[in-house]
């Protein structure tokens, strides 16, 4: 995927935090038929369309399931879910690309400024995403939704990569393509560099 739309900062900042999925890489076809393939494993089916996927993206898998069952009246283990979920995203990682722009001023700045990823996904499915496309090594820290209390829009995940990269929030810019990851970072006290995409472009 392309952006030629992006307003990328002025020379200055401190450090550079990166969201994943749709902002790093363009995944989130894939997640979006994990999302399907899991909830079917545990018979819950149509009760997570397309647009309050993508309205919800960002989010941790475990407070997703939750607010299905809030609004759907259902009982499902957001533990269990989130295994299965894990699951399917593994076995749909050969669709997954690039997103050029910000891969390719990740790359530029790289040894330049700490950098960080800082997704609401799982520890493992990060990790196996950025290894895959054979990114890992551009980032000195990953932090994910298994590493905070609160997932976005919370700040708590863009306070912990600033800490872990001994840089002040103010420093700090973030690339982001969902709301609740736009919310989060500027309640952090961060530079946002939105990523466009249908989620923030509706």
């Amino acid at each position: 995927m392309k952006h030629s739309s992006i307003t990328f900062p002025k020379p200055g900042f401190q450090a550079l935090i990166f969201d994943l999925d749709g902002t790093v890489v363009d995944s989130m076809p894939a997640h979006f038929e994990s999302w399907g393939l899991a909830l079917a494993d545990h018979d819950a089916h149509d009760v997570f369309p397309e647009d309050v996927f993508y309205a919800m993206g960002g989010q941790p898998t475990r407070d997703i399931v939750k607010a299905l069952n809030e609004k759907h009246g259902l009982s499902l283990d957001p533990d269990a879910v989130e295994v299965s979920k894990k699951h399917h995203f593994l076995n749909c990682l050969d669709q997954v690309k690039f997103v050029d722009g910000v891969i390719d001023f990740a790359r530029e700045n790289h040894g330049r400024v700490p950098m960080a990823i800082a997704s609401g996904g799982g520890r493992v499915e990060v990790e196996k995403t950025l290894r895959t496309l054979g990114v890992r090594d551009l980032f000195d820290e990953v932090v994910t939704a298994d590493d905070v209390e609160n997932g976005k829009p919370a700040p708590d995940i863009f306070l912990e990569a600033a800490s872990r990269l001994k840089v002040e929030p103010a420093g700090c810019v973030v690339f982001e393509d969902a709301p609740a990851g736009i919310k989060a970072a500027r309640a952090a006290g961060m530079e946002v560099v939105i990523v466009p995409t249908h989620l923030n472009l509706a």
